[in-house]
C-alpha cells in the first residue's frame, strides 16, 4: 500500500533516443499509462537524423521534457538525463522497450518501504520486435552478494537498461555511466551500484524488452574488449578474498565464452590465445572447459 509520501516522491524517467521514431511512442505511452503519476519523463534526443524530436513534441503532457543534443552515444545520453533530473529516484527506459502500468508504483513503493535498498528491478519479459514472446528473464539468485553475483553472471540484473530504478543518492555515489565503454556500460554501472547499495528484484513482470536480431558476431571484438575493461576496472570493488579467487574465475569464464564465438567465426588464433590465458588464470575451475575447447580447435570440431 502506498503511503502519502511515496505518492509524491518524484521519479525521473530517462529515455535515451537515437533515430527511435519507429518505436518510441510505445515507450512514452507506457510511461504515461503508469498508475504512479508523480514522474518527469526526460527524452534525450541523441542527435537523431529521423523525426524522433517531432514524435516526442506531439505529446502535450507537461511531465515530458525533450532534451536534444549532438550525438554522444547511449552512456552520454543517459548522463545528460541524470544531470537534468530532479527526482528522488531515477528509472531508465530504452526507447524500444516499454513498461507494464504498475511498474513505477511497485518499485517506488518498494524503495520507500525499504530504505536499505539502493536499486531494484523486476522480472522481465523478452519479446521480438513484432511483440511475440521469447522468454522471461527471472529474478537472480543472489550468491554471497549482489556484486559477486553480477561478476559471476553479468546479466543478473533483470531488465537491465529498461528495468532499473535507483535512488538519486546512490547514483551520485556511483558516478556517471562510463562513456569510454562501447558496450556493457549498464553492467559496469550495476557493479558500481552494488558496491554502494543493496539490490532487490520484484518477482513480477513489470518491464518488457525487445530483442532484435542477434548482431553479436558483428560486434564481437567491441563486446569482448568492453567485457575485459569492465572486469578489470571493477576488480577492486570486490573484497580481497574475492579478488584472489572469484575474479580470476569470472575473467576466465568471460574469455572462454568469447573464445566459443571466435571458434564459430573461424578465428582460431584469437580463440587459442584467449583459452590459454583462461587456463593460466583458473586452471582448476576452468581447466577442463579450456582443454575441451582447445581440442575442438585442434580437431576442427564445432562448439555449442
Amino acid at each position: 500500500m502506498q503511503t502519502e509520501k511515496n505518492k509524491t516522491a518524484l521519479v525521473s524517467v530517462i529515455i535515451p533516443a537515437y533515430n527511435a521514431s519507429a518505436f518510441i511512442e510505445k515507450a512514452i505511452d507506457s510511461v504515461l499509462a503508469q498508475s504512479y503519476p508523480h514522474f518527469e519523463c526526460l527524452v534525450i534526443n541523441d542527435g537523431s537524423t529521423d523525426n524522433t524530436p517531432t514524435v516526442v513534441e506531439q505529446y502535450q503532457d507537461p511531465r515530458i521534457r525533450l532534451i536534444s543534443q549532438v550525438n554522444g552515444g547511449l552512456s552520454n545520453a543517459r548522463n545528460t538525463g541524470i544531470q537534468a533530473s530532479k527526482g528522488e529516484y531515477l528509472a531508465f527506459l530504452d526507447a524500444d522497450d516499454y513498461w507494464v502500468a504498475d511498474k513505477l508504483e511497485k518499485q517506488a513503493g518498494l524503495m520507500q518501504a525499504h530504505k536499505e535498498i539502493g536499486f531494484c528491478s523486476s522480472q522481465t519479459r523478452v519479446e521480438t520486435p513484432e511483440g511475440d514472446f521469447l522468454n522471461d528473464w527471472p529474478c537472480p539468485e543472489i550468491i554471497d552478494s549482489t556484486l559477486e553475483t553480477i561478476f559471476t553472471h553479468n546479466a543478473a540484473i533483470t531488465g537491465s537498461g529498461s528495468g532499473v530504478m535507483v535512488r538519486k543518492q546512490l547514483q551520485e555515489q556511483a558516478g556517471f555511466f562510463d562513456e569510454s565503454l562501447k558496450s556493457l556500460e549498464d553492467i559496469d554501472m550495476w557493479m558500481r551500484y552494488a558496491a554502494h547499495g543493496e539490490y532487490c528484484c520484484i518477482p513480477e513482470t513489470h518491464t518488457v524488452i525487445t530483442k532484435r536480431p542477434d548482431s553479436m558476431s558483428r560486434h564481437l571484438s567491441t563486446m569482448r574488449e568492453s567485457a575485459m575493461q569492465v572486469l578489470n576496472k571493477n576488480k577492486t570493488l570486490l573484497n580481497e578474498s574475492a579478488q584472489k579467487s572469484l575474479w580470476p574465475q569470472c575473467y576466465a569464464t568471460m574469455l572462454c565464452d568469447y573464445a566459443k564465438w571466435e571458434i564459430r567465426n573461424g578465428d582460431k588464433i584469437t580463440a587459442t590465445r584467449h583459452l590459454l590465458q583462461a587456463l593460466w588464470l583458473a586452471p582448476l575451475a576452468k581447466g577442463r572447459l579450456c582443454l575441451s575447447l582447445l581440442a575442438a580447435i585442434l580437431f576442427n570440431q564445432s562448439v555449442d
